[in-house]
């Protein structure tokens, strides 16, 4: 449909506002993921490429609201322009695909904590984990025969579900980095995706599900430093006892552990909590206990937790607690998973903001009223273009 305006003037392209999100993902930034992916539309239509990604975005940020309902909430206050109906919006999802939401997710999602924020290191560390999920999709089969479903001693699944392995930011909860697949593809095969996000200057937090010699080593390539929980029955030969309690040892790729070929040096922190019997074994590539004392780090690995606590934020408080997705084909599901977390990563933003005028730690900050807040906004600023400039971000109590 060509020249579709509203009233007042501009296309609806370019007066579509969605409040803190139009301040993260501005027009101009959609516009470039968009060309770059080659999604941009050949003629004027009433739903452009930049549009469908501002709905994908309050798709997420509402997420129980149907189709047409999110359509309405961004064009309030726009006069002269009629509400595509359900059918049309999945059509312009589909011709949209996944490629812009995933390029506009690697171009913003960094993570967001500044060396005054509270919460966010450990001495010179940045503190980052990572963890892995899945997410119930529509029961179509389309779905089925791609995603696969878990299977128990009592059946299969009723969804099938999508993987996903994340890299965070602990103390922002500021997602960075993430892998998704199949529920048929295990975590520990995804996370090798998620090295090239790690740097220097980071300390990297993981469970006991993902180490292992290879990943190792291809995680600490990164030039971060490595702090992960090792299970039970992980041989680990006490090379030197130190001073602080934990001792340095060295671990090997498997088919080389008889030969000792290659070794990998860690050091090893064993500990239980206060009236527990549970033995925790942590391996780190911060082998001088000056730099980093064992006490501590067994103190620091719990932030790990931070991880859990950004997957349930995304899975219940913003896709709503045992909600399954809308999309009903792989696509879709790719579009709308990135479309969950570059909302959760503006509204991140929108916490540390807050956190960082006040001096506090961005936990502080309530996730809950951040989400209302940035609803709220919605309709109150529909109708002011997106390339206006100039707009602080709204104040949002802890």
């Amino acid at each position: 449909m060509a020249g579709v305006r509203a009233g007042g003037g501009g296309r609806v392209a370019d007066r579509i506002a969605l409040g803190v999100l139009t301040r993260v993902f501005p027009a101009e930034l959609i516009d470039e993921v968009v060309a770059s992916t080659g999604r941009g539309e050949v003629r004027r239509r009433k739903l452009p490429a930049r549009v469908v990604v501002y709905f994908v975005l309050a798709m997420c940020l509402f997420r129980p609201a149907g189709y047409e309902e999110v359509a309405r909430l961004l064009s309030e206050g726009l006069r002269g322009w009629e509400v595509p109906c359900t059918a049309a919006i999945s059509r312009a999802r589909a011709r949209l695909g996944p490629e812009p939401l995933r390029a506009l997710f690697e171009r913003v999602c960094r993570p967001v904590a500044g060396a005054d924020t509270v919460g966010a290191w450990y001495r010179r560390w940045r503190l980052v984990a990572l963890d892995g999920t899945a997410l119930e999709v529509p029961d179509t089969a389309v779905n089925a025969g791609y995603f696969g479903r878990a299977v128990s001693d009592r059946g299969a699944g009723a969804f099938p579900q999508v993987r996903m392995v994340a890299l965070a930011e602990c103390g922002t909860h500021a997602v960075f980095g993430v892998a998704m697949g199949p529920f048929t593809v295990s975590e520990v095969a995804l996370v090798g995706q998620l090295w090239e996000h790690l740097e220097p200057g980071m300390l990297v937090l993981a469970d006991r599900n993902f180490p292992a010699f290879p990943r190792w080593r291809a995680a600490l390539a990164s030039g971060a430093d490595l702090l992960w929980r090792v299970k039970s029955n992980a041989v680990l030969p006490v090379c030197r006892q130190l001073d602080d309690g934990s001792y340095l040892s060295q671990i090997f790729a498997s088919a080389d552990y008889y030969q000792c070929a290659d070794p990998q040096d860690v050091r090893v922190i064993e500990y239980t909590l206060p009236g527990g019997t549970e033995v925790y074994r942590l391996i780190t590539s911060v082998l001088d206990p000056a730099e980093a004392p064992a006490r501590e780090l067994a103190v620091l690995y719990h932030e790990r937790w931070e991880i859990e606590t950004l997957l349930d934020e995304i899975k219940v408080h913003q896709r709503g607690p045992g909600a399954v997705l809308r999309s009903k084909d792989p696509d879709g599901v790719a579009q709308e998973v990135y479309g969950f977390l570059l909302v959760h990563h503006a509204l991140r933003q929108l916490a540390h903001h807050a956190a960082r005028s006040r001096g506090v730690d961005p936990d502080r900050i309530s996730f809950t009223r951040t989400l209302n807040a940035a609803r709220r906004q919605v309709p109150a600023q529909a109708g002011f273009s997106p390339r206006a400039t100039g707009q602080s971000l709204p104040a949002v109590r802890g």
